[in-house]
């Protein structure tokens, strides 16, 4: 298991023990100067009492000190933030595990308006890696049809699992399973969500036939890929932009099957941001998913192919972890 405990100073240590302990149900801790500690457990809100342990009572809550995080981000920098300004000028740091340390504070600005790094840093996300294993085992059996793998397009509101899912469709695509032989992926991984990169190193499991480009701008890191590592798969996590999608169209046009994910509620979303129609969709992905949440759970409401959308058996949306 990634620990959480390495995160913290050895003398505060003992105080996140507990939340440590259960750091499997944790999705974020928030820590800001002066402010009650928050940990996000599912969809509960929680803090941290002067003891460190669990309680829902504001007035229980104990706070971090500025001292107190500045200690904690000079251990998470190994006391040298200079080497570590690239990825503080992007606002997170991707760390051992591929746990993801979000910051914020006052940016240092150079040339106009460009971002040299981010100092007085008073504001720290931990977000807490979380790979699940068999996530995707819902949606495998609908990715092969005659011609082998299908491209796909993974689409939700925030917080439905579109990463958890890829991530995890990633693995089984290029270890092989049973609907299909293992496949080179080819990952851009921009934010390190995917793989968890910590020293170009993936912390994540994603198969032993994928490569990854880690922190590079999506559709530059597409390209490269192409010409470097000849992937048959490339996936890419949140399409944002229409570069991007030139650029998947051109990875298609090399024979490639394509993954991604994007930011949604329903294809018509993607329309609208994109201006491209539905059959201009259907042309780069054999197949739409449509995740969303039931009784807080993350499921896969729809599965939308050309011949029509297709419900999930028993009218309900089917788990996805």
């Amino acid at each position: 298991m990634n620990t959480i405990i390495g995160l913290f100073p050895a003398r505060q240590r003992d105080f996140w023990k507990r939340t440590a302990e259960r750091q499997e149900e944790i999705q974020e801790i928030r820590l800001r100067a002066g402010r009650p500690i928050v940990v996000y457990m599912g969809e509960r809100e929680l803090f941290l009492d002067r003891a460190g342990c669990f309680t829902d009572s504001l007035s229980k809550a104990a706070e971090i000190t500025a001292e107190e995080l500045e200690e904690l981000l000079g251990h998470i920098c190994r006391y040298s933030p200079y080497a570590y300004e690239d990825e503080l000028r992007q606002g997170f740091l991707t760390v051992d595990g591929g746990h993801r340390i979000g910051v914020a504070g006052q940016a240092v600005l150079e040339n106009g308006g460009y971002i040299r790094t981010i100092k007085n840093i008073s504001f720290v996300n931990i977000r807490v890696s979380h790979q699940v294993k068999g996530a995707a085992d819902g949606i495998l059996p609908r990715m092969y049809g005659p011609g082998g793998l299908k491209s796909a397009l993974l689409l939700s509101p925030p917080g439905c699992g579109k990463t958890t899912l890829l991530r995890d469709l990633i693995r089984q695509i290029s270890d092989g399973n049973p609907y299909g032989e293992g496949l080179t992926v080819g990952v851009v991984d921009e934010r390190s969500e995917l793989a968890g990169s910590y020293c170009g190193v993936p912390q994540n499991d994603l198969g032993m036939r994928t490569d990854v480009l880690d922190g590079c701008p999506k559709a530059a890191g597409m390209l490269l890929l192409l010409r470097s590592m000849s992937p048959r798969v490339i996936a890419i996590d949140e399409l944002g932009s229409r570069e991007e999608l030139e650029q998947l169209k051109k990875a298609a046009a090399c024979g490639c099957r394509i993954l991604a994910t994007a930011h949604g509620e329903c294809q018509e979303d993607l329309e609208r941001r994109f201006d491209v129609d539905a059959r201009g969709w259907r042309r780069l992905f054999d197949m739409t998913v449509l995740l969303g949440k039931e009784g807080g759970r993350c499921v896969i409401r729809q599965f939308l192919e050309p011949g029509g959308p297709a419900s999930v058996p028993g009218g309900r949306g089917e788990r996805n972890a």
